[in-house]
């Protein structure tokens, strides 16, 4: 997350101390035994995107993900999705994240699960990569993007760090064919901080920056379903606060209405 005019206000907005702490207990009071934990047991808390784990294995695979390739998980937030790259998958993965508490959670857990020589996780700028040109094999992208203006620059960077033959794996919020959305939401009070675009404004930003589309799904109806995984109830009370009733309220508006739509797509890098 983050963009290099407001990185400060998106730090504020997410940051929150203790986190990984928190969600140790929440475990433990639920019954979890914390010295045998697993992805599985993690997923309602870390997977914190629509769809769940559920939604990260499902782009996993149609990126046809396999064993060694070095990935890059821009935004990554509490890990889940890595550690379940690396545990379903078999990849190395490393994770950049803009809020430092999140990355000091994240480490907290992937430490818990024994996962540390495979993933690794580093407070940074999605703007401002801190790898060589050409490091990694794929870079993932879930649910990051939003409060990002500047997406050719984001692009960009992708294309740089990715070796030639490396793949783009995204889940993304796009607006959808009504506009404007509904606020609050969940990554944002009001439209200063939320940016996102079309698809196919989307797609006109990928592909220019060198990537070729290889898939393209939109899975709002998939992440919406009844049944589909959420992460549990404890974790955005935890960070939203008050304003959690708003923003499902907002949330369902805006899926229902047709002003967010859910993509999931996979880039190839000639």
């Amino acid at each position: 997350m983050g963009d290099a005019s407001n990185v400060e206000t998106t730090d504020d907005y997410w940051g929150r101390d203790g986190l990984g702490q928190t969600i140790l207990d929440a475990l433990a009071a639920s019954g979890k035994n914390l010295d045998t934990l697993t992805i599985d047991d993690l997923a309602p808390m870390d997977q914190f995107h629509p769809g769940g784990k559920e939604a990260t294995v499902r782009l996993a695979r149609l990126a046809r993900l396999t064993p060694g390739l070095r990935v890059l998980d821009v935004g990554g937030g509490l890990g889940g999705p890595a550690r379940t790259l690396t545990v379903e998958f078999g990849c190395h993965v490393t994770v950049v994240d803009l809020t430092e508490s999140y990355v000091r959670a994240a480490d907290e857990l992937t430490a818990r699960l024994g996962l540390g020589d495979r993933v690794t996780h580093k407070v940074g700028n999605a703007l401002e990569l801190p790898f060589d040109d050409g490091e990694f094999d794929a870079v993932w992208t879930q649910n990051s993007g939003m409060n990002i203006a500047a997406k050719e620059l984001l692009y960009a960077g992708f294309y740089r760090v990715l070796r030639p033959g490396g793949l783009l794996a995204l889940q993304e919020p796009m607006a959808g064919p009504v506009q404007p959305p509904i606020f609050p939401l969940m990554w944002a009070r009001d439209a200063a901080t939320s940016f996102l675009r079309t698809p196919v404004e989307m797609r006109a930003l990928i592909e220019p920056a060198g990537f070729r589309t290889r898939a393209w799904d939109d899975v709002t109806a998939d992440v919406a379903r009844p049944g589909a995984a959420s992460p549990a109830p404890i974790l955005p009370q935890l960070l939203m606060g008050d304003e959690l009733t708003a923003i499902t309220h907002a949330q369902q508006r805006n899926r229902d209405e047709g002003r967010i739509v859910m993509v999931q797509a996979v880039f190839d890098r000639p």
